[in-house]
């Protein structure tokens, strides 16, 4: 069940109000007159001197997002002054303190213990592995939750400004920490239970709507962002490294007989037999949403919350509001030329009469990503390369040419995925990225850049009925907005899945900001070749 908003006021009225009244109780309890219980920052400073704590714990109670862990800490002293040794009464005083404070608060039948006449308790071994391993978890969880979070760089999406084989910093801060929209987890990880293929590693009946702490920061142009992967809302389990809604489009071009016969042939090249005995199991005539159907039929397809979905690392090329343009891979905002990253990459072929390309030495020391590589035939190689590696190739005698997408390339894969806007990655818009409390004009043809944005971001009910439009029910001709929305790119231009192929980033997706590469390892050198990067460490990511 999901929880609206009204329903998360209701429950964290009930929550204070029961930890008010407990307070109360405890104040009472504790020989100190109880109405100072309501007395804000006092009430704290009280409540320390009960559980004969520091006083420099205030310090710590007000410090941003480490107060849950501290009210926490005085939480588990103040039930052990009633004499509870065992971990069953912390753990119901954690989850539900709202209940559990008022009852030890007022009940006749629990005691309140002065700190020094607390009985002697000697702890074995186990116990005391046991409550440094909760704190440990405990503090490294609110950390990680609110504060900062490391990531690993797998892909090259970002070469050459970030490398596969990156270990990020990530400040969960700078933009606003997130509530967990997931609250009941395995901690630690992501979306999937370690040692299995599929199992979640989360619950979803109690899902929280999006809410978030104040932002230090504003996304800026160029900032480069972590947020969760906008098309992962549904998944294949068996191919999650590609979207799902990639993978819908190539199963209605192969069972679709009167698709593009260019798309139908790159089919037959990406599946080969695979593409004939799709077309046989699910012969019969076309219709609409019957490539969807197979997929549902061959795979395993699951749906993800938004704090669930893969974690992407990007540049914010685009901010709510902007209009952008791509010219050649010249990328233009609000009629701007926008300026480049420093070590922006494109795909290249490399020609030379020898023939075999560069050799692995020569790769090795231009940083090129074995991965980027492909071979066109024995003269020719493409390449991913920025702006310093294009002209040391050129140096050694080499033709470089730039592999470029014309305007008129039409490219299904590129949003918004239909052939009246003939956008590639190097001529994408003009685009109005969506802003906050903006309208926009809804027709037969726009329709198709707002639909996802209607439907599965800002949750409403959206139908086309002979070409007309409803929303929740209602006849439509506009749509305001509910989020900011953001335009996420890679450097590596050419070899990036970024909003030019799903769209836009809604802002209940924002994860944080990269702050500095603390470890960078080189996957394809062996540890005797220097395979830690030691000149990123600690580099801040500009």
């Amino acid at each position: 069940m999901e929880l609206s908003n009204l329903a998360v006021y209701i429950i964290l009225i009930i929550s204070f109000l029961g930890f008010q009244v407990g307070l109360w109780g405890i104040f009472q309890k504790a020989g100190q007159r109880p109405w100072l219980s309501l007395i804000p920052i006092y009430n704290m400073w009280v409540w320390l001197s009960i559980i004969a704590r520091p006083r420099w714990w205030m310090l710590l109670i007000f410090f941003p997002f480490i107060s849950f862990f501290m009210i926490y800490m005085m939480i588990w002293k103040t039930i052990r002054l009633y004499g509870k040794r065992s971990y069953l009464p912390l753990i119901f005083g954690t989850f539900f303190f709202f209940i559990y404070l008022p009852y030890i608060g007022f009940s006749q039948k629990e005691v309140f213990i002065l700190p020094e006449n607390l009985p002697k308790f000697k702890k074995s071994k186990a116990r005391e592995w046991g409550d440094a391993i909760i704190f440990a978890v405990a503090a490294a969880y609110i950390i990680r939750m609110f504060l900062f979070e490391f990531y690993k760089i797998p892909t090259s999406s970002m070469e050459s400004s970030l490398m596969v084989g990156d270990y990020l910093a990530v400040g969960k801060m700078n933009y606003g920490a997130r509530v967990p929209m997931t609250p009941i987890a395995f901690p630690f990880v992501h979306h999937t239970l370690p040692m299995t293929k599929f199992t979640k590693s989360y619950v979803e009946w109690v899902k929280l709507p999006y809410m978030k702490f104040p932002a230090i920061n504003k996304i800026e142009h160029n900032n480069v962002v972590v947020f969760n992967y906008p098309d992962g809302d549904t998944v294949v389990l068996e191919r999650q490294s590609e979207s799902y809604y990639a993978i819908v489009r190539e199963f209605e071009t192969m069972l679709n007989p009167n698709a593009n016969p260019d798309e139908r042939n790159r089919m037959y090249y990406k599946y080969g037999d695979q593409m004939n005995r799709y077309n046989l199991k699910y012969a019969g005539d076309y219709y609409p949403g019957k490539g969807r159907a197979a997929v549902w039929s061959e795979y395993k397809v699951a749906a993800r919350p938004v704090d669930k979905r893969e974690n992407y690392v990007k540049r914010c090329i685009g901010l709510p509001g902007d209009e952008l343009l791509i010219v050649n891979g010249q990328l233009y905002v609000n009629g701007k030329m926008a300026s480049n990253p420093k070590n922006m990459q494109f795909s290249y072929f490399v020609r030379d009469q020898i023939g075999g390309g560069l050799s692995k030495k020569k790769r090795k020391e231009l940083n090129i990503n074995e991965e980027d590589m492909q071979q066109v035939d024995p003269y020719t190689y493409l390449y991913c390369l920025n702006k310093d590696q294009k002209q040391k190739i050129e140096k050694m005698g080499k033709e470089v040419i730039l592999f470029n997408e014309e305007e008129e390339d039409y490219d299904v894969n590129i949003f918004p995925h239909d052939p009246r806007y003939k956008w590639n990655r190097d001529n994408f818009g003009p685009f109005v990225i969506p802003k906050k409390g903006e309208t926009v004009q809804l027709n037969d043809s726009t329709i198709v850049l707002y639909d996802k944005i209607i439907r599965n971001y800002e949750h409403n009910k959206l139908e086309i009925k002979d070409k007309v439009i409803y929303i929740n029910g209602k006849e439509a001709s506009s749509y305001t907005f509910k989020m900011d929305y953001f335009f996420m790119m890679g450097d590596n231009r050419h070899n990036s899945a970024d909003s030019r192929f799903w769209g836009v980033v809604p802002e209940d997706h924002i994860v944080g900001k990269t702050l500095f590469v603390w470890l960078s390892v080189d996957k394809f050198k062996n540890w005797g070749e220097n395979k830690i990067r030691w000149n990123r460490m600690f580099k801040k990511i500009n």
